[in-house]
């Protein structure tokens, strides 16, 4: 596993195509086998400098430019001669990496003055490359960055657009290009774009500059947006989470001086009940960032963003979605009912504990027992209200600092409901295991807050202050611990698990010490007494030391079943009206 072989391609083809070994078969890594040949293909126009500047191109791609009168002889010009031979060619994942780095070196020494033709021309290029048909082809190209580097290279070739008689529009199947001349007196302006997504029908995009932005323009400007169809395929290679693009991706070139734009998404899946993510693609650490949109609208059928138009960082937006995690009415209905029945229950439970409090804790070992009981009612419903505001203020670009707050409270409280289930835990096995010894009040209370809250408190604190200086405390679109990228989540994750494993531990000790017969009872009799007292053992136990947190691990295992979501959400919406209901409404006391 892990062994790399390369293969030569085959003689009609330069290059050579990468494999990987993995599970005993081997997986082409990278196929870097190419058909076009760069010099062969400048060469017929050597001929033809006065009226095209192919031959300038070749003298770039073998680093013979030395002279700045080339470029000013053909600085009219466009490329169109080599058009013919890359139509022509295979767009294979080596001809495509070739193809972009073309179009990278086109826009770095040729984007001075670009007319129409010129850009009709490179439009050609790039929409070749761009072919929904060809998209799978981009997986195997060498450089994982291909995407991103044509982004960049079509945005600063469409940004030096000259615009005839104030506008220009450019369009090929899967790339479009609109201009227009801007000022503050300008009523607010915008970019329509229908283009063809696959042989099944076309997708929209709307780009809108308001008019108090265009109050900002000191001076008579130009707005250039670009349409890609198909790229957000392509770039999502490189998000991290297990999202996709749902939208065409909308480039816009601005004056620095306009900041916000709106933009509006027609979605490629027409997915009902998805949460949409607005983004911006951070142009230097290559990734979607939900920090420069928001969401103003989202409906079935579209989505529209608010976005930071930033020249060094955002410049091209789409929006993700997530497929993972199913989402249904019915995941959602229980969730409001049961956090509601649990908020109540929990208050309800709280104040029973406090009517009852000096009735039911005269013996040592009772008043431990109900002082964690009640430390886990507390923390569960402060958790449970956290909950709800988190799912409040969810977008992180609206209320990231109120987002990072309520992430670390909601953190804390739900590691500190489980650090109580786990002293309850411990108190149990000492009042079966270690009958002849005692603790006093004072040892227990300060062992208890020291594991209750001291524990949560420190893992908190290390968890946001290891993580927020690096963006990486909050998942995307979301107020709760990140796990992609940083892996925040296993500071809640971990400490969760092993306090549920240890407390299955403590219910198995006491299945088998209550489960012990009575001497001089009958086989029947014993048996049937034996399996009452487990059953009610294991019922009182399982909401109070947690172990329905346990069913998550099945929604990792499987995490598109929406029976196991609907379980765990059954199980652990009510944990309130289970706490209240075994641990305070059947004690006898």
């Amino acid at each position: 596993n892990g062994a790399v072989c390369i293969q030569p391609c085959s003689p009609s083809f330069h290059g050579e195509t990468s494999f990987v070994c993995e599970d005993r078969k081997w997986h082409m890594l990278s196929d870097a086998c190419a058909s076009l040949d760069v010099q062969s293909l400048f060469q017929p126009a050597l001929h033809l400098l006065p009226i095209c500047s192919c031959s300038l191109i070749f003298i770039i791609f073998i680093d013979c430019l030395k002279s700045i009168s080339s470029l000013q002889r053909i600085s009219r010009t466009d490329f169109s001669c080599i058009i013919p031979d890359i139509l022509s060619s295979p767009a294979i994942p080596g001809n495509i990496a070739d193809i972009v780095e073309l179009l990278k070196k086109i826009s770095l020494l040729l984007s001075e003055n670009v007319t129409r033709g010129k850009m009709q021309s490179y439009s050609r290029i790039a929409n070749h490359i761009l072919n929904s048909s060809i998209i799978s082809n981009w997986a195997f190209v060498k450089d994982k960055n291909a995407g991103s580097i044509l982004l960049d290279s079509v945005n600063l070739f469409a940004g030096k657009l000259l615009l005839r008689n104030g506008s220009e529009s450019i369009q090929e199947p899967f790339i479009a290009t609109k201009g227009y001349n801007i000022h503050r007196n300008t009523s607010g302006k915008s970019f329509d774009f229908s283009m063809e997504f696959n042989s099944t029908g076309n997708i929209t995009g709307h780009v809108v500059i308001p008019e108090e932005e265009l109050l900002r323009l000191p001076r008579a400007s130009k707005a250039i947006s670009v349409a890609f169809p198909t790229l957000g395929a392509i770039l999502e290679t490189k998000q991290l989470e297990p999202t996709f693009v749902n939208g065409m991706v909308l480039s816009v070139s601005l004056p620095e001086e306009l900041q916000s734009i709106l933009l509006t998404f027609e979605k490629l899946n027409k997915l009902e009940q998805v949460g949409a993510q607005c983004v911006g693609w951070h142009s230097a650490e290559l990734r979607w960032d939900p920090r420069a949109c928001e969401v103003r609208a989202h409906n079935v059928t579209a989505v529209v963003c608010v976005c930071a138009h930033r020249r060094r960082t955002y410049r091209s937006f789409s929006i993700l979605m997530a497929p993972a995690a199913p989402r249904s009415s019915l995941l959602d209905y229980i969730t409001r009912v049961g956090l509601g029945l649990s908020v109540f229950s929990l208050v309800l439970c709280l104040v029973i504990e406090a009517v009852v409090w000096h009735h039911v804790t005269k013996t040592e070992i009772t008043y431990m027992r109900h002082f964690c009981l009640v430390n886990i009612a507390a923390s569960l419903l402060v958790a449970d209200v956290l909950f709800i505001l988190a799912a409040i203020v969810h977008n992180t670009t609206l209320n990231y600092q109120l987002c990072v707050a309520a992430t670390f409270f909601l953190h804390f409280f739900y590691l500190a409901l489980f650090f109580w289930m786990f002293a309850l835990g411990l108190l149990i096995l000492y009042g079966l295991l270690f009958i002849f010894f005692k603790i006093t009040r004072s040892v227990f209370l300060a062992a208890a807050f020291s594991i209750g809250y001291g524990c949560p408190l420190v893992i908190s604190i290390l968890t946001v202050a290891i993580t927020e200086p690096k963006n990486g405390y909050l998942r995307s679109g979301a107020c709760w611990l990140n796990w992609y990228e940083t892996k925040a989540l296993l500071a809640f994750v971990v400490p969760a698990l092993s306090i549920i494993v240890t407390n299955i531990i403590v219910v198995l000790v006491v299945v088998v010490k209550t489960g012990r017969s009575s001497v001089g009872e009958g086989c029947k009799s014993q048996d049937l007494s034996s399996m009452i007292r487990v059953s009610k053992n294991v019922a009182l136990l399982t909401p109070l030391l947690g172990l329905t947190w346990g069913f998550g691990l099945a929604t990792i295992i499987d995490s598109r079943s929406l029976a196991f979501h609907v379980v765990f959400a059954l199980l652990n919406a009510f944990q309130g009206f289970f706490i209240l209901l075994f641990g305070t409404l059947l004690d006898r006391k």
